[in-house]
């Protein structure tokens, strides 16, 4: 039979998932037995170099890599992993210094020393990829040693977000034997010092992991050994699930697939359902003759209707969004809702009228055909069909796979373009900072010198995340003044697998990536 159950995130937005199959609970005992786990989803690494890589190649690096902190047993803040101890030594959140464990080395038997973690993070900054994490180190002054195990953080500005940031998988500690200070890596191989090493990896097909001798971490790993299968569709993923082929599916989950599954009977499978952080929303570009104008961009926020999307196209397994910042973090608010209210053409007309824009505005959508679910495409298609239904818009869509869309919206020749967001760390900050300032996430220029230079900077300075509510409503109102980004909706967390999987209730951190290690075949009931 299958099983359904919903359960609520942690407030970082971790789930604390229970998957539940007759009377077995998805978390029984055991540890690695059973062979290895084989885990699908659609979500494939763009790069193996964690230089090179903003986006969700992330999953692997958590798993091969290591970072000098991480979420262990289910924490929401960050804890050590690499390091021994961290922590800011000044009054001012301003230097930060952090102890490596002792005798680190990485999986091949180099050590792994604060010069291999100074290393890494100065060529992030070096090579400033333009898909790369480079902006996550706005604050980084620059990093300095003390001995083999020794290494202080030194920031231009108080950052009370910095141990976030460390967390990342993007902060992955590399061989500087193995990787170039000024170049991407561009071969198949990885040298890191993770729970796993990448035995074999096929570039959007497979990636073979198996346990590190070497590594010191928190990781308790309950299995030897993982495959992840990287799948185009969600049809096809699913087929491979219910035929045995693979145990577990968590990224692309496609919502008829959802509901499918749900409605089945006759099959032993489990499925968590746990409110996400992930967002989708509409980028305007501000060079494109239309995109750039803000009655243009405010009339289309007030036509989206996002419970038509969230219904029609993906079956209620998402909610609508009405702020940057998704319901479940701190901060949160409902901005664009309290401005526009229900979906509306005569407030959009009079927007656009009152602006002196009488004629039907044309304007090209664009999305990815391989990134954000198959959905995707039907949702373009449902956002065409509400603004070219109100008669003040002539909607194009145009579509391309994700390694050319993201050159495409780099180079700014994309007047509305489509994008996900699955957050760096759980803090509003995060889905804010990425996509303002002259460099930001997006490669479309957003200056906003009220966020970028008051707003953040002051929350930053407060370690009590909880005590700068006001400066995060503040800018996300002026996001919701400014409609350069419509939010559309966020995302549930869902994660299938056969019954005899245990391990999901941990295995989730708080950004949303799956630790391999947590997942191994239950031996008691």
């Amino acid at each position: 039979m299958f099983n359904r159950n919903r359960g609520l995130r942690r407030v970082a937005a971790a789930a604390s998932l229970s998957l539940i199959a007759g009377c077995g609970v998805f978390s029984g005992s055991g540890s690695g037995e059973g062979g290895r786990i084989v885990v699908g989803t659609t979500s494939a690494p763009s790069t193996l170099d964690p230089a090179g890589s903003w986006d969700g190649s992330w999953e692997l690096f958590r798993n091969i890599y290591q970072t000098l902190l991480a979420y262990p047993d289910g924490a929401t803040t960050p804890q050590p992993d690499a390091a021994e101890k961290c922590a800011f030594t000044d009054s001012g959140n301003r230097t930060y210094r952090c102890r490596l464990r002792s005798g680190m080395k990485f999986a091949d038997g180099d050590a792994l020393d604060a010069a291999a973690v100074k290393y890494s993070i100065d060529r992030i900054r070096a090579i400033n990829a333009p898909s790369g994490p480079a902006g996550l180190l706005g604050s980084l002054d620059r990093i300095e040693t003390s001995g083999d195990r020794e290494v202080v953080f030194r920031l231009g500005k108080p950052d009370a977000t910095f141990p976030f940031v460390l967390a990342t998988p993007a902060m992955s500690i590399v061989d500087p034997d193995d990787y170039p200070a000024h170049s991407l890596r561009k071969d198949d191989s990885v040298h890191g010092s993770g729970p796993y090493t990448l035995k074999s990896y096929r570039d959007g097909e497979r990636a073979e992991l198996v346990r590190n001798d070497r590594y010191q971490g928190f990781a308790d790993r309950q299995n030897d050994a993982v495959t992840i299968r990287y799948f185009q569709d969600s049809a096809t993923m699913v087929k491979a699930l219910r035929t045995g082929d693979i145990d577990v599916t968590y990224r692309g989950l496609a919502a008829s697939d959802i509901v499918g599954l749900e409605a089945r009977t006759d099959t032993d499978l489990q499925l968590v359902d746990g409110t996400g952080t992930d967002i989708s929303y509409l980028v305007f570009n501000p060079r494109d003759r239309w995109a750039k104008v803000p009655a243009v961009r405010k009339a289309v926020a007030q036509l989206v209707d996002r419970s038509a999307i969230a219904h029609t196209v993906y079956k209620d397994t998402v909610d609508p969004l009405y702020s940057m910042v998704p319901a479940g973090l701190t901060g949160h608010s409902t901005g664009f809702f309290d401005d526009y209210g229900d979906p509306s053409t005569a407030k959009a007309r009079k927007i656009l009228t009152d602006a002196g824009v009488t004629a039907k505005v044309p304007l090209t959508f664009w999305y990815t055909t391989d990134r954000y679910g198959s959905e995707t495409g039907r949702m373009f298609q449902e956002l065409k069909r509400q603004l070219d239904a109100s008669g003040l818009f002539a909607i194009t869509l145009r579509s391309r796979p994700w390694k050319t869309y993201v050159v495409g919206y780099q180079k700014g020749e994309y007047p509305v373009f489509g994008r996900g967001w699955f957050p760096d760390f759980p803090d509003a900050d995060n889905f804010i900072a990425p996509f303002v300032g002259q460099e930001n996430a997006l490669g479309t220029p957003y200056p906003s010198p009220v966020i970028t230079d008051r707003l953040l900077p002051r929350s930053r300075s407060e370690s009590d995340r909880g005590e700068v509510v006001k400066e995060f409503e503040e800018a996300q109102q002026i996001l919701v003044d400014d409609a350069r980004l419509i939010p559309l909706w966020q995302g549930r967390q869902y994660v299938a697998a056969s019954d005899d999987i245990s391990g999901g209730e941990q295995a989730l951190d708080p950004s949303t990536i799956m630790m391999m290690w947590e997942l191994h075949r239950k031996t008691s009931w």
